[in-house]
């Protein structure tokens, strides 16, 4: 097995501990034990005391049935037995693709995305072709282009709603297209969905992909929407034959996630409204101060997100996306990901959610660090 080195994973462990201004980070602001605990009115003490008196072994090996029942809880039409928890979405995402692909497979992947959903199917031996989301079409996928790259080998189509770089969103209709066109060459469909719920506007209903196909497979995680990255927890969604492969699977690289992180999500799930509250409104503040600097800067245009908490910023700068990325981290610790992550030259990717006091000083770095170079 030979795989591609992550590059935006080694981009982010080579700088972001040292970053002053971390405003290249994907989640939304961490949340701290504390705060989590007491978000609904609890008692960070007494529920500490609770967790002190438990033994810690395996646990669930499954996920613990109360985490099992939130979960489903968040789609229409998913049962307790279609959810398996994993170590993050990157653990579930990896475990569907070694549970489903094979050597010859035809997988099709959108493009920009996390990279982890089109090198780690090819180096299972899949036969990977690449949907391009162009920001001329504002990230959304050509549908005739994707009509015309699916085969009868075509195994899985890989979909990130909403999209890791550029923030865009596939609404209902776009992504019923795109079960129709899985559905004639009867390839299932991955959705990572690590972002959904992070909407812009405060009346979009987005469906789940697992809500819309019977084929359809959802991995989600803690780390974004919940601010709970430190829990390393996440899930698979999926019809029951995928769960029975992925079980099978899973029995060689996972016994069980850990039991601490299981209850402290369990208690996350169960004020899930609230937290989301929490993380929509840093999102959408931040946002705002985002585009309102967008367009105070003449060398900078975007395709402004519709939701998560990251955007692909065009820069029209005689440099590589990588020399503006080191030098401007060089200059004053502002820290961005440069476009070469996902293959856009001439792009950075910011991660806006963010503490809001980091994005405004960090922004301003960038503003500093701009008119060194013109």
């Amino acid at each position: 097995m030979e795989i591609k080195p992550f590059k935006v994973e080694e981009w982010m462990n080579a700088y972001e501990m040292e970053a002053v201004y971390n405003i290249a980070e994907t989640c939304v602001d961490s949340i701290t034990v504390n705060e989590l605990i007491s978000i609904d009115g609890t008692n960070p003490e007494d529920f500490l005391r609770e967790i002190g008196k438990k033994k810690l072994t395996y646990g669930h090996i499954e996920g613990s049935p109360e985490f099992r029942q939130l979960v489903a809880n968040l789609y229409h039409s998913v049962a307790p037995e279609n959810v398996l928890v994993m170590n993050g979405a990157i653990g579930a995402n990896f475990l569907v693709f070694y549970s489903l692909i094979k050597p010859g497979d035809h997988v099709v992947s959108v493009h920009p995305t996390y990279q982890q959903l089109y090198d780690v199917p090819a180096s299972f031996g899949a036969n990977v072709d690449l949907l391009r989301l162009l920001p001329e079409n504002n990230y959304l996928p050509d549908l005739n282009e994707l009509r015309s790259i699916v085969n009868d080998k075509t195994k899985l189509i890989c979909i990130n709603n909403p999209n890791n770089p550029s923030g865009a969103v596939m609404g209902k209709e776009i992504l019923e297209e795109i079960v129709e066109i899985a559905k004639s060459c009867g390839a299932f469909i991955l959705c990572d969905e690590v972002y959904r719920g992070l909407w812009q506007d405060d009346n979009a209903s987005i469906s789940s992909i697992v809500d819309l196909y019977d084929k359809g497979i959802v991995t989600q995680s803690m780390s974004k929407v919940f601010s709970l990255a430190g829990l390393r927890l996440g899930w698979i969604a999926a019809p029951n034959e995928v769960i029975t492969e992925c079980l099978k699977h899973r029995d060689y690289t996972t016994i069980s996630c850990g039991m601490l992180d299981d209850i402290l999500a369990v208690h996350a799930l169960k004020n899930y409204d609230k937290v989301l509250e929490r993380s929509r409104k840093i999102v959408k503040d931040n946002l705002a101060i985002l585009d309102e600097w967008v367009h105070k800067e003449d060398v900078i245009s975007y395709v402004k997100p519709r939701a998560g908490t990251t955007a692909m910023l065009k820069y029209n700068l005689p440099v590589t996306s990588e020399e503006f990325c080191i030098g401007l981290f060089k200059s004053n610790g502002a820290f961005l990901t440069p476009g070469s992550c996902f293959d856009m030259e001439g792009y950075v990717r910011i991660g806006y959610a963010c503490d809001t006091k980091v994005l405004i000083e960090g922004l301003e770095n960038v503003s500093d660090y701009i008119h060194t170079l013109y």
